[in-house]
C-alpha cells in the first residue's frame, strides 16, 4: 500500500507542479512584482521599462524583448484588451493556470494592426459587441507580452506602445478574488501540497484531466482537510512523491544533454505542446502541435514549467539549448568557446543566443551588462554571408573582433539558449540545426 501511495504521489507531483509554480508567480506579480516588472493588481498591465538583466530572477527570462505582463482574474467578468498598431514584432501570449498557451495576439497571430479583444471567463455567454472573443480556460490567466527592442535608444518607442496597450474590466467596480491563500503547513514540502490541494479545486483542469485529479483522493488531495492534518501514511507518501517527482523532472532536464550526440542542441520545438483542448485566436490546434501521449504530456508539462515557465509554442518562438561542447563536455566558465552561426538562423523576426547560469537558469551578471548576442546586437562583426561567430568566455577577449561578439559566461556551469522568433520553415521541419559550441582552450 505504501509503495502504491508513493507512486501516486509522484504522479501527483508531476501533474500539480505546473499549477503551483505558475500561480506562485502570479502571486509575485500581483504583490511584489518581479525584477523589471513592477507590481500590478489583477486586470492591469505591469510594464517593464528596460530589458531584463541579472536582477530579474525568473526562469530563462529573455533579454531580447521588453515585457508587458498582466494577471487576469475573470471572476469580475469579461476584460477588454486594446492593442495599438505596432511597427515591430510583438506577442501577447495567453497562459491559463495550468500553463496551457491558449491564445496569441501579435505580429504572427493577429498582425501588427490595432485590435480590440474581449477576454471572457469559462462558461461565459453574452454579447461581445463586435469584439474578438478570447475564451479563457481558467478564471485566472496570465498575459505574457514581449516587445522587440533594439536597445536603450529604442526604449521610448516601446514605452509608447506599452502605454497604448490597455485592459478594461467590463465591471470596473468588481473586486478580484485572486488566488486563494493557504495556511503554512510546517515546511516547504507540505506547503506545496496544501497549495496544490486548494488551487487545484479553485481552478479546475481540462475535462480530460478530471479523472486523474480525482484519483489523488487516496492522498487526501481532493477534500477539505489541510495536508498537515492528513494521516502519517499520507504525509509520508506526499514527501516521498515530492522527492521522486522532482527527481524525474531533474533527470528529464538533464537527459537531453546525456543522450544527445556531443554538442547537439536540444530541439525543443514541441516542449510546450501539452495543451490539447483550448485554441483561441492565434493558437494552432493542428495535431503536429499536440503531445498525444498522456504520460508524456503530464511529465513534459512539468519539465517545461521548471525549465522555461511561460515559454511560447515553437511556431511563435523556437528555443534550442545545449549543455555540452563539441567533445561532449559540460559547458563551464573554466573554458573559452566559439559558436559559429554561419549561415545565421532562418527567422521571420530575429534571433539571439542568451546565457544562463546553472542550476537556476538565471541571466549572468557581467562587466558589460550583456546577456545575449544576436542579429540586433550593436557593434557585432558579421561575415560576408551575415553569419556571426560568438565568443563565449568568463573574461573579456583580448582580440577586438572576439570582444565585439563576446557573450559573457559565469564562473561555473552554464546553458545557453538560442531563440528564433517567428522561426522559418527550415527550423520547423528540422532541416536547420545550429552547430556545436567548440572549446578553444584546455
Amino acid at each position: 500500500m505504501t509503495a502504491d501511495l508513493d507512486a501516486l504521489a509522484t504522479q501527483a507531483r508531476l501533474y500539480g507542479f505546473p499549477l503551483v509554480f505558475d500561480l506562485e508567480q502570479v502571486v509575485r506579480y500581483t504583490t511584489t512584482g518581479v525584477g523589471a516588472n513592477p507590481q500590478a493588481s489583477f486586470n492591469t498591465f505591469s510594464h517593464a521599462r528596460a530589458l531584463a538583466s541579472a536582477a530579474d530572477t525568473f526562469v530563462s527570462i529573455n533579454n531580447d524583448t521588453v515585457y508587458s505582463m498582466a494577471s487576469l482574474d475573470l471572476g469580475v467578468g469579461p476584460v477588454r484588451l486594446s492593442v495599438p498598431a505596432s511597427d515591430r514584432y510583438y506577442v501577447l501570449q495567453f497562459v491559463d493556470a495550468w500553463t496551457d498557451n491558449f491564445a496569441y495576439v501579435g505580429t504572427r497571430g493577429t498582425g501588427n494592426g490595432a485590435g480590440e479583444f474581449l477576454i471572457v471567463p469559462p462558461g461565459w455567454e453574452g454579447d461581445a459587441g463586435g469584439l474578438t472573443v478570447v475564451h479563457a480556460p481558467t478564471r485566472v490567466v496570465s498575459i505574457v507580452g514581449r516587445w522587440s527592442c533594439a536597445g536603450i535608444d529604442d526604449l521610448p518607442a516601446v514605452h509608447a506602445l506599452q502605454d497604448a496597450t490597455t485592459l478594461t474590466p467590463s465591471d470596473p467596480d468588481a473586486v478580484a478574488g485572486g488566488i486563494p491563500t493557504t495556511a503554512p503547513q510546517g515546511d516547504d514540502v507540505l506547503d506545496f501540497w496544501e497549495k496544490y490541494r486548494v488551487w487545484s479545486q479553485a481552478f479546475p483542469p481540462a475535462p480530460r484531466d478530471e479523472a486523474l485529479q480525482a484519483s489523488f483522493a487516496a492522498l487526501g488531495l481532493t477534500g477539505s482537510t489541510p495536508v498537515n492534518e492528513l494521516t502519517g501514511e499520507q504525509q509520508a507518501a506526499l514527501r516521498a512523491g515530492a522527492q521522486a517527482g522532482d527527481g524525474v523532472i531533474a533527470q528529464a532536464m538533464a537527459g537531453s544533454a546525456v543522450d544527445a550526440a556531443p554538442g547537439t542542441w536540444s530541439q525543443t520545438l514541441h516542449v510546450f505542446d501539452y495543451n490539447l483542448d483550448f485554441f483561441e485566436v492565434g493558437a494552432k490546434g493542428d495535431d503536429e502541435w499536440k503531445i498525444a501521449d498522456p504520460r508524456l504530456r503530464i511529465g513534459g508539462r512539468a519539465v517545461a514549467a521548471k525549465a522555461g515557465l511561460w515559454g511560447n509554442h515553437g511556431y511563435e518562438a523556437a528555443y534550442v539549448m545545449t549543455f555540452l561542447d563539441d567533445d561532449g563536455q559540460a559547458l563551464t566558465g573554466e573554458h573559452e568557446y566559439e559558436l559559429r552561426l554561419t549561415p545565421p538562423p532562418p527567422v521571420g523576426a530575429f534571433w539571439s543566443v542568451t546565457m544562463y547560469s546553472l542550476p537556476e537558469f538565471y541571466l549572468v551578471d557581467n562587466e558589460i551588462d550583456r546577456y545575449s548576442v544576436g542579429d540586433r546586437t550593436p557593434g557585432i562583426v558579421t561575415d560576408a554571408a551575415g553569419g556571426l561567430t560568438i565568443r563565449i568566455s568568463r573574461t573579456r577577449p583580448s582580440d577586438a573582433e572576439a570582444a565585439a561578439n563576446w557573450l559573457p559566461a559565469p564562473e561555473g556551469a552554464f546553458r545557453p539558449i538560442l531563440r528564433m522568433y517567428m522561426p522559418g520553415d527550415a527550423v520547423l521541419d528540422g532541416s536547420y540545426a545550429p552547430p556545436p559550441i567548440t572549446r578553444l582552450n584546455g
